[in-house]
């Protein structure tokens, strides 16, 4: 309370403010903007209902595309080379690789402890 009455100036200035946030937050009122507008390249917008049916018209258009086997009898296509390298197959590993190693240590050498490495001289 000594804080409100020693610095009553300021502490008027913060409710003022916060009062007038509080205001201008709650008056901000309108029509909500759609969530996706574009630009075309005159810098009008245009509405996502006008893109979706670009995009539907690039789908009708692209199911009407059929393919034939015409060019893989073309000589443009038969003259081509493969420049690929061939893989080598390598040795398969383990099953999985994050269980633990299995050792040939007999049953009684302790309550499932993997043994890894054998002193030797002993």
């Amino acid at each position: 309370m000594s804080w409100i009455m020693h610095n009553k100036l300021i502490f008027i200035i913060l409710i003022v403010v916060i009062a007038g946030g509080v205001w201008y937050g709650l008056s901000i009122s309108g029509a909500p903007e759609p969530l996706l507008v574009t630009t075309t390249p005159e810098g009008t917008s245009v509405s996502a209902q006008s893109t979706d049916q670009e995009i539907i018209g690039t789908l009708l258009a692209l199911r009407a595309v059929t393919l034939s086997g015409s060019i893989f009898s073309d000589p443009s296509f038969v003259t081509l080379q493969d420049f690929g390298t061939t893989i080598v197959p390598e040795p398969v590993g383990r099953e999985n690789p994050f269980a633990p190693l299995r050792t040939a240590a007999p049953a009684s050498a302790g309550a499932g402890a993997a043994k890894l490495f054998t002193p030797s001289g002993r």
